[in-house]
């Protein structure tokens, strides 16, 4: 690897330094394929102990998990604890599980971070897990009470009396919907609306996600996508890699109609993040206790920030608000960074957001800052694809985004990378990694 350019120093007196041993994920699949039969706890398993293979860890030396989720099945809603268990942790380690809808991996990881930090922990697993092939799907509310009351009521006639009141309209389900409960508005519509306002059109949107596929595939064809592992799924066969990178043609994908403003809505199927399931682990270590056990750290998690705006109008420009905030805190600039790694939600997201990122005036009128922090170049952004093309398990993907960061930096020779993620209640959040000296 190249030797890294800048020599800025990121390490905080009294702090521990918290570094990244290892980050694994299964393949993440569309949803309604080879994973359609299994449950959240059992794609977080296999990440899990996709992890304790690849490091050899004593499960007994992990002080602590927290994984992300965003849509719980109701059997298992502290999901990181089914899944320890089953993946053979020790009884003896907490586990608990953070929602925070697409940042939730990301807000396990800083949750360990700080716990290392603190020095409460040595050792912390954070993860993700999402699996849209099922989710909970709750009788109306009428029909919940009744079912409530019908448990409590102790005669036969106070039974019959319950059940001749159930009407037609009882049985309709309420169906859990990716839209915002303040707004009732869906993620798409606030993309398009997004697109919209900073004149993004069609064909960029489909030449950006066509970038991404093509980036994704290069990868996958280069064995440069080396968190993903093996998942011998009970029943079916082992699923090796992601199956939603498909690059496409300009042609198919201009022959597409809008998904959500119809008909003249510029966010398709093709330029969208795709529904999926998938789940990520990682090991987190302070880094003596790491350096202790012989291991090799892959990189520094240093700096981090959330921020949230209004969920209208800015629901999805998050990178935005967060990037020139880490950038400061850090007391870096966007030229020192080398890799940049930001979620991709939809095509027209992340166009928007290196347009406001490339803005003065955004800069000064939204923001309250006196001049741009500027674009990221495309030549060191989402090289080796991204949501757009690899997938998105709401829960899992930062986990992604930190561990493909510290890859590249080491592929690239850089030294510090950007990570960031917009998520649904307007939210968002940027980290700085930096490679571990090698």
């Amino acid at each position: 690897a190249v030797q890294p350019k800048s020599k800025k120093t990121l390490a905080k007196s009294g702090v521990k330094n918290v570094v990244v041993v290892e980050g694994v994920r299964i393949p993440f699949l569309q949803s309604g394929t080879s994973y359609a039969d299994l449950m959240p706890h059992d794609l977080a398993r296999a990440a899990l102990q996709g992890l304790l293979n690849r490091t050899s860890v004593p499960r007994d030396v992990v002080d602590y998990i927290v994984y992300g989720t965003v849509i719980q099945e109701v059997k298992t809603s502290n999901v990181a604890r089914e899944a320890a268990l089953g993946a053979g942790f020790s009884d003896k380690t907490p586990a608990h599980t953070v929602t925070m809808a697409c940042i939730s991996s990301n807000q396990a990881m800083t949750t360990g971070v700080g716990m290392i930090a603190a020095g409460q922990c040595d050792v912390v697993v954070a993860g993700g897990v999402e699996l849209m092939s099922d989710v909970p799907i709750r009788h109306s509310r009428k029909m919940r009470k009744t079912m409530l009351t019908l448990n409590r009521a102790k005669t036969l006639g106070q039974k019959l009396s319950l059940l001749s009141k159930i009407r037609p309209d009882y049985f309709t389900p309420e169906l859990p919907a990716v839209a915002e409960f303040s707004t009732s508005e869906t993620m798409g519509h606030s993309a398009d609306r997004l697109a919209a306002a900073f004149a993004i059109s069609r064909l960029e949107q489909d030449e950006y996600a066509l970038r991404s596929h093509t980036l994704a595939k290069r990868a996958q064809d280069g064995g440069l996508l080396l968190d993903v592992v093996p998942f011998k799924v009970p029943g079916k066969d082992t699923v090796t890699k992601d199956n939603g990178i498909r690059p496409s043609s300009m042609e198919q994908m201009g022959k597409l109609k809008p998904a959500f403003v119809k008909p003249y809505g510029t966010v398709t199927a093709a330029n969208s993040s795709f529904l999926t399931d998938g789940a990520s682990a990682i090991l987190l270590m302070s880094e003596e206790k790491a350096l202790a056990m012989g291991y090799k750290p892959k990189a520094y998690l240093r700096d981090f920030v959330y921020v949230s705006q209004d969920p209208k109008d800015q629901l999805l420009l998050g990178p935005t608000y967060a990037t020139p905030k880490v950038l400061e805190k850090a007391g870096l600039t966007m030229a020192d960074i080398d890799v940049f790694e930001f979620h991709e939600a939809f095509a027209g997201q992340i166009l928007a957001n290196l347009k406001a990122m490339d803005s003065d005036w955004f800069a000064q009128n939204y923001m309250g800052r006196k001049s741009k922090v500027g674009a990221p170049p495309l030549e060191k952004f989402n090289n080796w694809g991204g949501s757009l093309s690899l997938g998105h398990p709401f829960g899992a993907t930062g986990c992604r985004l930190v561990i493909t960061a510290a890859h590249r930096l080491k592929k690239e020779g850089g030294q510090y990378g950007l990570v960031a993620a917009c998520a649904a209640g307007g939210q968002g959040h940027a980290m700085i990694v930096e490679l571990y000296p090698q």
